[in-house]
This record gives structure tokens, C-alpha cells and sequence, in this order.
């Protein structure tokens, strides 16, 4: 069973942790699922007989124009979701994070819908429109659901309401990857088909759409706005608790104290936190990390998989729609469940930095196997292969690629958004988290966009080439990023000071935290609201 004691950053009342914040988070997350959902079914769905039938595609199956327009269906969406990102930003500050999700909602629900009128008259011409704005929506989610929860989050489990994020994304995956399943084996090539699985995504973008009424707006929010009635009312909301209730009454202090001391550094206005990030050194050096991550969390080479999951498992050999859509199903399994281990233990416990390490040693280590595999083997030209069953080299390289998703799904896949959603300051965090959702679409979509090529041209080097990204990676965790876990919002400045290290910071950092506690409690001094922070266990 999972060990779900918590450590917290101050004597909590059990009532902060009611289903009141696990829902909030929970419908705000709920965004990943229209992600997850995507990255599944997009590629087994457009490499379908019926699809490629229906848009003319068939006489191009063996030529580089196929991989184009393939390349070019899957890429609009990363594209779209780049720029939607950028948008997130004055979308989230001029009209806060509950409206912007219900936006994004209602416009995925409209790219969707395009997408599925799509027929043999309309061309892929709208399937690519479609795809864009789908994109958009996403973009914009991709932004404002990790900043909405990290601000609603208590300390002691904000990795886990943010992990949710990571959680949602697998079951959107998993789904999409059974659907396709589903319509292969039971429909036969049709319209219907391949239409199904685009369809679906109505319902993911739906319930964002109309769950999103019934969230209730970040306090930190609503005090950059100056509501503070409204900001103490919600607080009082979330956490459970009397709006006169101790706790509830210093961390609304800390948020006042906090977001005029932002006020004072970087000034009123929209651009105010672009000027004070790119003013100051040490958050740029934050914002260039940030980013990084996403660029190292692409080069574990997820992204290649989830849209190409049929050329890669050819590429090991096995044929065949039905056996390559029940492998990926499996696949997207196992990344379920490492998700689910990733919330339920390892992010709040384990940390950050051991779990990007480890992650990267694992699938390093898996990638090596099974590029060396290839190379020795070629499966993909044995004539032994033609029945489509493979070797038990074959099958070694397979549980290869299983070793390589335990090793990521609780790594990797939600690491990066938790600690980008984290590691900034209240006033610039709008503007930053918009920084770190493009910076994933970035290298989403230059990986989507060139996966096909690099196949064809690199062949079985392109699993080595991602298994040497990410034993760099080991070393760029180790020496530029601190741990986070329990440290609260107010104090993540500390992490990155000049007179700690990424790999002695946290404990530093929680050292002073606890000190600061026992002054307070010991009447020494006045406590300082922004620096009441104790580890305390509850099992």
C-alpha cells in the first residue's frame, strides 16, 4: 500500500486536506486528459487503411510524401499548442485561471468538432484547421492548470495535486489508445473507423468546459486583483476552515506580504513581470532551467513514441495492426500506473532530483538494449518475421522498451511540469509557467515534426541517440536543480541563492525553515509569516 504520510511545511488542521482541493485540482488537471488523449490516438488513428482511403493517402504509402503529410497532421496541433501557450499568458492575468480554463475548453470542443466533419469532400484541410486550434486550447490549459493548482495547493502536497496533472494525462492516453484498439478489432475499414476516434475528444474538452464552472478562483489571484474579500471567502472555501480559523488567517497574511512585496519589485501592469524576470539573473537562469527540462524530458525520446507508436514497434519487428495497437496498449498501461505511483509516493517523497536521475539511468540503459538489438538483429528485413510473431531477441527487446516506460512514466513524464509550476515567484509565475508550457510544445513539436525522418534516415542510432541525451541529462539535474519538495512557495528564492548549491539547498533551506518555526513558537521573535515551516509526519 502506498505510503501517503506528509510532510508539512507547519502544524496543518486534517480539514485543509478535505476532498475540497483534491476536486478543485482534480477539474483543473482534467486538461491533460484532451492532451493524453491526443498524443495516443493521433498516430495509430491517421496510419488506419480507411483513413488513408478516405484522404487519397494510399498510393503514397511508400513514399516520403506519406511521412510528410503524417508528420505535418501530428505537428499543427504542437504548433497550435506553442502559441496557445503564449496566449495563456494575458489570458491568466488579465481574466484569471478559472475563466481561462473554461475558454480552452469550449474552443478544443470547437476544433474537435472540425476535425470531425471532416470527410473525403472537405480534404485534410480542415483536419489540419482543426488540429490548430485543438492546439490553441491545449496551449493555453498546459498553462494555466499547473499554475492553478500550485497556488490552491498546501505545501505538503502540492507535488501530488500537481502530479494529478501527470495522472489525468495517462488516462487520456490510455483511453486513446484502447479506442483505436477497439475500432480496429470490431469496425471494419470505414468512415465510421477512424472517425470514432476523433469524435472522442468531445468528451474530454466538455467536461473541462462545464467542470470548470464549478471550480472557485485562486486567492493569489483575486489578491493581485485586489478582491481580497473574495480571495479570503475562497481560501476560507478550500480549506475547509472559519475564515478567522489561525491557519487560514496567516496564510492569507503570507499572500498579502507576499504579493506586495512582488508589487514592489515588479510594478503594476502586463509587461511588469517580463521586465522583472528579464531584469534579474537569477530568474532568467530559473526560466532557462525550467525550459531545459522540457527539452531533456523530449529527448527521453516520449514524444517520438506516443505519436509513432506503430513505426516503433515495427522498427522491433512486429507487424501487423491488431499485435502493434495491443503492445501500445500495454505500453500506455504501464504509463498509468507509473503515474499513479508518481502521486501517490514518489514526488512528495522521493523528491525531484532523484527521480529525474533515476529516470534518466533506467531509459538510458533500456535505449542501449534495444538500439543495440536493432542493429545486431534487424527485425524489421528478417524473413523470419513474416508471420508477424517475433524471436525471443525480439521479445528481450520489447520488455526492453517496457523497462525503459517504468523507468519514465514516474519520472520524467510529470517531473518537469511540477517544478516549472513551482520554482517561480507569485508576481511573474503567469509569465513564466506560459515560458515552460511553449517551451514543451517547442520540442514537442520539433520531435513530432522530424520523427519520421530521423527513422528513415538514422534507423536503429535514433534509440542511441536518445539514450545519450539522457545520460547528459543525469549530470545537468545534479548540478543545476535543487530539490523543492516541501519547501513552501514563499520561500523557493532560497533554493537558487548564491550561498547554497542545487545539491545542498534543500536541506539548508528546510534547516532555516525549521529554525525560524522554533523562534516562533519559542516567543524569541516575532515570527516571520513567510518562513513558518516545520517537518511534521502524518501517517
Amino acid at each position: 500500500m502506498a505510503k501517503l504520510a506528509r510532510i508539512e511545511d507547519r502544524p496543518t488542521p486534517p480539514e485543509v486536506y478535505s476532498w475540497r482541493i483534491y476536486i478543485n485540482a482534480f477539474i483543473a488537471t482534467f486538461a491533460a486528459v484532451m492532451i493524453g488523449y491526443d498524443s495516443a490516438f493521433i498516430g495509430t488513428s491517421i496510419s488506419l487503411a480507411s483513413f488513408k482511403e478516405e484522404f487519397n493517402l494510399v498510393n503514397k504509402s511508400t513514399s516520403e510524401s506519406l511521412n510528410l503529410i503524417s508528420a505535418n497532421i501530428v505537428s499543427m496541433y504542437q504548433a497550435g499548442c506553442f502559441f496557445g501557450a503564449i496566449f495563456g499568458y494575458p489570458i491568466g492575468y488579465f481574466w484569471g485561471r478559472k475563466i481561462g480554463l473554461i475558454m480552452a475548453g469550449f474552443v478544443f470542443c470547437v476544433g474537435a468538432m472540425l476535425q470531425t466533419v471532416a470527410s473525403d469532400k472537405t480534404g485534410l484541410g480542415i483536419i489540419y484547421g482543426g488540429r490548430v486550434i485543438v492546439g490553441l486550447a491545449i496551449g493555453a490549459a498546459s498553462n494555466l492548470a499547473p499554475i492553478y493548482v500550485a497556488e490552491i495547493s498546501p505545501p505538503a502536497i502540492r507535488g501530488r495535486l500537481i502530479g494529478m496533472y501527470e495522472l489525468c494525462w495517462q488516462i487520456g492516453g490510455v483511453t486513446g489508445f484502447w479506442i483505436n484498439y477497439g475500432v480496429t478489432q470490431y469496425i471494419g475499414p470505414s468512415h465510421k473507423q477512424w472517425l470514432i476516434a476523433f469524435a472522442v475528444q468531445l468528451v474530454p474538452g466538455g467536461m473541462l468546459a462545464i467542470g470548470s464552472f464549478f471550480i472557485t478562483e485562486s486567492p493569489r489571484f483575486l489578491v493581485t486583483r485586489d478582491r481580497l474579500e473574495d480571495a479570503l471567502k475562497n481560501l476560507s472555501f478550500r480549506r475547509h476552515l472559519p475564515a478567522d480559523a489561525p491557519y487560514v488567517v496567516q496564510e492569507f497574511r503570507e499572500i498579502e506580504n507576499a504579493v506586495a512585496h512582488e508589487r514592489s519589485l515588479a510594478g503594476a501592469g502586463f509587461l511588469g513581470p517580463m521586465k522583472i524576470v528579464f531584469a534579474d539573473r537569477r530568474l532568467v537562469y530559473r526560466l532557462l532551467l525550467g525550459s531545459s527540462l522540457f527539452a531533456w524530458q523530449n529527448a527521453t525520446g516520449i514524444n517520438a513514441i506516443n505519436y509513432y507508436s506503430p513505426t516503433i514497434f515495427k522498427s522491433l519487428g512486429i507487424t501487423g495492426t491488431s499485435t502493434s495497437l495491443l503492445t501500445t496498449g500495454v505500453y500506455g498501461i504501464i504509463k498509468l500506473i507509473g503515474a499513479l505511483i508518481f502521486l501517490l509516493y514518489l514526488v512528495d517523497q522521493l523528491g525531484r532530483r532523484w527521480l529525474l536521475m533515476l529516470g534518466s539511468i533506467g531509459g538510458a540503459l533500456s535505449m542501449f538494449y534495444i538500439g543495440a538489438y536493432i542493429a545486431i538483429a534487424d527485425p524489421t528485413y528478417s524473413t523470419s518475421n513474416t508471420s508477424g510473431n517475433i524471436d525471443a531477441g525480439g521479445r528481450s527487446a520489447v520488455a526492453a522498451f517496457y523497462v525503459w516506460t517504468i523507468f519514465y512514466s514516474p519520472t520524467w513524464n510529470g517531473t518537469p511540469w511540477v517544478v516549472g509550476a513551482e520554482i517561480f515567484p507569485q508576481h511573474v509565475r503567469t509569465f513564466t509557467q506560459a515560458c515552460m508550457a511553449a517551451s514543451n510544445w517547442l520540442y514537442t513539436f520539433l520531435i513530432a515534426r522530424f520523427t519520421p525522418q530521423m527513422f528513415e534516415k538514422m534507423d536503429y542510432r535514433v534509440y542511441f541517440f536518445f539514450a545519450s541525451l539522457m545520460v547528459f541529462s543525469i549530470a545537468l539535474v545534479f548540478c543545476l536543480l535543487p530539490e523543492t519538495k516541501t519547501i513552501p512557495l514563499e520561500r523557493m528564492d532560497e533554493l537558487f541563492a548564491t550561498d547554497v548549491r542545487p545539491w545542498n539547498a534543500h536541506r539548508i533551506v528546510m534547516e532555516r525553515i525549521k529554525d525560524n518555526m522554533h523562534v516562533a513558537e519559542t516567543g524569541m521573535s516575532t515570527p516571520d509569516f513567510k518562513s513558518e515551516d516545520v517537518k511534521f509526519e502524518h501517517k
